[in-house]
């Protein structure tokens, strides 16, 4: 009989199921490209197995996990091609939302405070916070379009890629000093926006994030 695990099962949601599978998956114990045995993970929690199946729907939407039809769950997983891939076609959407924003002038105070809290966690060493930020800057940047098909392209390519890159800094133990200069680089994006001329705007936005994108891979996986 398998021993089952001692992680707290009392009471637990799909939510609260997802974290743990989600905490499995950054700390490297289901590896990238990993089949994700719903079974397994049922016993292992002490849960139904319609809860791992429903957490794997929940970390499929945030990008941790890729679930094509007909196919088995599996921990998402890039290679270096997928990664340069995903950053070319970041400069183009966010560069597009850049030059939107600039020429409607919505409030810019999330996107802001998303730079200030970079910092300070940048400063903190705190990593998931940094990540967090990260995240949320990209993302609202792109809302800031307005442009429904910019934001929904954005989701999908910015949540596998944000996923994937928490797991392997997590996994080499990047530090959040690493991101100190992309700090800079963003808050220069804010100013941009704020002066308002969209051709500047989306022109450095598509330079910053190229130049993001080719240490990226590198950098993650400890090599840079």
């Amino acid at each position: 009989m398998k021993k089952r695990s001692s992680i707290p099962t009392a009471g637990l949601v799909k939510t609260n199921v997802a974290e743990l599978l989600r905490e499995q998956i950054v700390n490297g114990s289901l590896a990238p490209g990993e089949r994700i045995v719903e079974g397994k993970w049922a016993v292992r929690f002490g849960v139904a197995q319609a809860s791992i199946r429903e957490s794997i729907n929940i970390l499929a939407q945030d990008g941790f996990i890729s679930k094509e039809s007909g196919r088995s769950a599996r921990v998402i997983h890039l290679s270096k091609t997928d990664v340069a891939n995903l950053y070319d076609l970041r400069g183009v959407i966010e560069g597009l939302a850049a030059r939107l924003a600039s020429q409607t002038q919505p409030d810019f105070t999330v996107l802001q405070t998303a730079v200030n809290n970079m910092r300070d966690a940048a400063l903190a060493g705190d990593r998931e916070r940094l990540l967090d930020f990260n995240l949320a800057f990209h993302l609202e940047l792109c809302r800031l379009s307005q442009n429904p098909y910019v934001i929904e392209h954005a989701r999908r390519s910015l949540l596998p890629l944000f996923a994937f890159m928490r797991m392997r800094v997590t996994t080499t133990g990047l530090e959040a000093s690493a991101w100190s200069k992309d700090v800079g680089a963003l808050q220069r994006i804010v100013d941009l926006l704020r002066e308002g001329d969209g051709d500047i705007a989306e022109h450095y936005v598509k330079r910053a994030i190229a130049r993001f994108g080719k240490t990226a891979y590198d950098l993650w996986e400890g090599r840079a």
